[in-house]
Parts: structure tokens; C-alpha cells; sequence
């Protein structure tokens, strides 16, 4: 029988105390703890952050047993500060409906009222920002130790109102009274670590933290979320090997259906490729090559965006899709181009690097992506497209696949070529 998948698992603690199967991810923490200090991440949806934070938050809490056997443990045998317990603030913004007004003040004051509470701080009716700053002014005090401070899907309550430009200007000014105190309160802070799928960057959090190093394509970390080769070699050969036999395949056919299918992600041109997590670990499971990290959510919002701004859906695929390291680091939330979005949040990844222009080429990661996005695409840009219509995705697959591509032309009102071959799964070097 082969190993516990963790599939849905967010908890670090509870995959460890009940056996199931871990990437270890690990030494990228270590790195992480003794390099500096402020951190964000920016990674599609599902893609490990919630796992990462939560075993960023077991490693400075002290819970050295969770973490027999990986490799921060060899790491950390020399150093005689490590272990201690520090106080930990875990802001988690996933799970709520930020769609009216009061949602983001009301989760705040939920978790600042829990902590309050452990650490005896009363809780006055001060602002929110001077009840963070109490608390972590208490928590220096009673343990001796810096706070660490970590951000779980920040951007939540901003791509949550998308679409609701007043709500989202307040959930932006809510943040800015709030994190502003992660600026003037270095001397109470060891660690400051925030993850999210995009980066507003009109957002105080991060013009307020100067000095705050977004690592989200930094060649160094480029693997620290998803799954690569390598790691699909140590951790999950059982479970391919049964794969493959369920499915009547050799093991290597069926590693490349599965890299064709789940990898292509490059979060650095030179960095590694990665598989996406959801998705593999689905496929394992399941022993069939569905859409996994698709289903559980479609880009209504980014298929809109892309008809209010009549992008030209063809660059998708023909490999004309060029941004610089600026527009696909920062997002500002008001502009009409969906480009730096559908990056972050997974939909694009880079495929080709221009080192002299510094330019980025960007494409479908894999083949999940290209034909779940091309389904969510349908309904938008072709009329009549049900069961049966004849301008249904399956049908329209099966002429593209013979070459008949007048009628794909006609329905999608393109008047150039179309190309819906296989996206690309190796990032191409300058």
C-alpha cells in the first residue's frame, strides 16, 4: 500500500502526527530564518503556501519533534538558539466572504481578540493597528523573544472585491492602518513572512516595508512551493509505478503524461520546473489525468477582464505574450491588463527568457491549464456553444486535432491563424 497523499492538508502538525506524505521543504526554511527578516511570496492558489506557513509556524514555535527525520533538523544540530518557542502571529485570510463591508475589520478583530486573550492584553476599543502594536509590545515582554508575524493569502480580501472598486479601496485603507505597524516595530519583530497570489503594490504593506525582499522570482526559491523531478523521483516512485500499471502504461509513458499534464511552472528562467502540487498529488490518487487544481475554481473574473480589454486570446498560444519582471511582480488592481494576473495566478508561467531586453515570454504552464481555461474561454467568446451545438469544446478539440481550423476561426471571430498545440513544458534558454 503506498503512502498517505496529502491532498487538502494545510496543517504541518496534523500531516506529520498522522503519517502523511511530505515534500520536504524544509531547508528553504532554514535558509529563510537565518537570512533576513521580512519576506513575501507570491504563488497561485493551492499551490503549498498555507503548508509552508504552517510549518514556518511549528519551526519557530519550538516543535522540534515534527521535524525528526528533514533536513532543518541536521541544519539546526549546531545551533544552540534554536528551538525556542517564539511568539507567533498568524494572520489567515483564507475561508471568508470579504464581500461586504466590515468582513476584513471583523476576521482582524477575531484573531486580535483570541490573542488578546492568551497574552492578558485587554481589549480596549482602540484602532486595530494600536491593538496589533499592544500585542506584540506584551509579547516581547512576558516571553523575551522578538515576535514572528506570518500572512497567509493577504490579497484575499482585495481579489475577493475585484469587481467593487469602493470595497476594495477600503480593504486597502484597512490594511494600511493595520500592517503599517510592521514598519515602525522592527525592534519587536524576528521573522515577518506574507504569501498571497498577487502583489497590489499600491498597497501599504508593501510601499509602507522598503525593505520588505519579495522572493517570488528569486532563482534560490523558485521550487520552494510545487513539486519537482527530483522530488517526484524520492518521494513518489511507489505510487507512479502504480499509476502506471492501473492505467496499462509503462512507468516512463506515464511519467511523461503526468509531466505533460501537471509541470511547466517557472517562477525564474533559470529555475527549476515544478509540477503543480494539487494536481499531482490528485493524480496520484486518483490514478486518472483529470483537472484537478482547475476544477476547484474557474477564472470567472480573469475570462471578463479579458473580454472588457478585447485581448487578442490567439497570444495565449503563439508565444507573443511579452512582459518585463515589473508588470508580473506588481499588480495594481485598476488596470485592464490581465496579463500580470493570469501569471500570478497561475494561468501563464514563463516559457522563454530574453537576458539582453530582460524580456519575459509567457504561455500555458501545461495542459491542465490550456484546455481548462479554453472551456472557461468558450462560453464568453462562442455563441451556442452547449452539448451538441457543434461549437462544443469537444468537438472543436477534434478539429483542431485534424487541421480544420476555418470553423475554430469563424466561432472564435479570429481573422489570423489559431494554435492550440500542446503548450510547452520546458522553459527555452536564451
Amino acid at each position: 500500500m503506498g503512502k498517505k497523499l496529502p491532498i487538502g492538508i494545510q496543517s504541518f502538525e496534523s500531516l506529520r502526527d498522522d503519517g502523511y506524505a511530505y515534500v520536504d521543504k524544509t531547508a528553504y526554511i532554514y535558509r529563510l530564518a537565518h537570512e533576513g527578516k521580512p519576506y513575501f511570496l507570491s504563488r497561485p492558489r493551492r499551490f503549498g503556501k498555507s503548508l509552508l506557513l504552517s510549518a514556518m509556524k511549528a519551526y519557530w514555535e519550538g516543535k522540534k519533534g515534527l521535524f525528526s527525520g528533514l533536513a532543518i533538523e541536521e541544519l539546526e544540530k549546531d545551533n544552540p538558539d534554536a528551538w525556542r518557542s517564539y511568539p507567533v502571529f498568524y494572520f489567515d485570510f483564507n475561508g471568508v466572504n470579504y464581500r461586504h463591508i466590515g468582513a476584513l475589520e471583523g476576521i482582524l478583530d477575531e484573531q486580535l481578540r483570541r490573542w488578546e486573550a492568551a497574552y492578558q492584553v485587554p481589549a480596549e476599543k482602540e484602532n486595530l493597528g494600536k491593538r496589533f502594536r499592544n500585542l506584540l509590545i506584551a509579547a516581547k515582554e512576558q516571553t523575551g523573544l522578538r515576535c514572528v508575524v506570518l500572512v497567509d493569502e493577504y490579497d484575499k480580501p482585495l481579489l475577493d472585491v475585484v469587481d467593487q472598486s469602493e470595497l476594495q479601496e477600503h480593504n486597502k485603507e484597512v490594511f494600511k492602518g493595520f500592517f503599517s505597524t510592521l514598519k515602525s516595530f522592527d525592534e519587536y519583530l524576528q521573522f515577518v513572512f506574507i504569501t498571497g497570489v498577487s502583489k497590489f503594490h499600491k498597497v501599504s504593506i508593501f510601499s509602507d516595508l522598503n525593505q520588505l525582499r519579495d522572493i517570488s522570482m528569486v532563482e534560490n526559491y523558485a521550487a520552494l512551493c510545487g513539486i519537482t523531478e527530483a522530488e517526484i523521483d524520492t518521494y513518489f516512485s511507489e505510487e507512479i509505478a502504480d499509476f502506471a500499471e492501473r492505467r496499462k502504461m509503462s512507468v516512463q509513458e506515464c511519467r511523461e503524461a503526468l509531466k505533460r499534464q501537471y509541470d511547466g511552472y517557472h517562477f525564474h528562467p533559470e529555475g527549476e520546473s515544478v509540477y503543480n502540487p494539487f494536481s499531482l498529488l490528485g493524480a496520484l490518487m486518483e490514478k486518472d489525468f483529470g483537472y484537478y487544481w482547475f476544477e476547484t475554481g474557474t477564472p470567472t473574473f480573469l475570462v471578463k477582464k479579458l473580454k472588457d480589454s478585447a485581448f487578442d486570446i490567439r497570444k495565449f498560444t503563439d508565444r507573443t505574450l511579452y512582459a518585463s519582471e515589473g508588470m508580473l511582480k506588481d499588480y495594481t488592481g485598476d488596470s485592464l491588463d490581465p496579463v500580470p494576473l493570469l501569471y500570478q495566478t497561475g494561468y501563464l508561467t514563463i516559457v522563454d527568457y530574453d537576458s539582453v531586453g530582460r524580456e519575459y515570454t509567457l504561455g500555458f504552464p501545461n495542459e491542465e491549464v490550456k484546455y481548462g481555461f479554453v472551456e472557461c474561454l468558450m462560453p464568453v467568446f462562442v455563441t451556442d456553444c452547449g452539448a451538441g451545438s457543434g461549437n462544443d469544446i469537444f468537438t472543436l478539440r477534434r478539429y483542431i486535432e485534424r487541421g480544420d481550423l476555418d470553423h475554430v476561426r469563424k466561432e472564435f471571430q479570429a481573422p489570423g491563424p489559431i494554435s492550440l498545440s500542446p503548450a510547452s513544458t520546458a522553459c527555452t534558454r536564451p
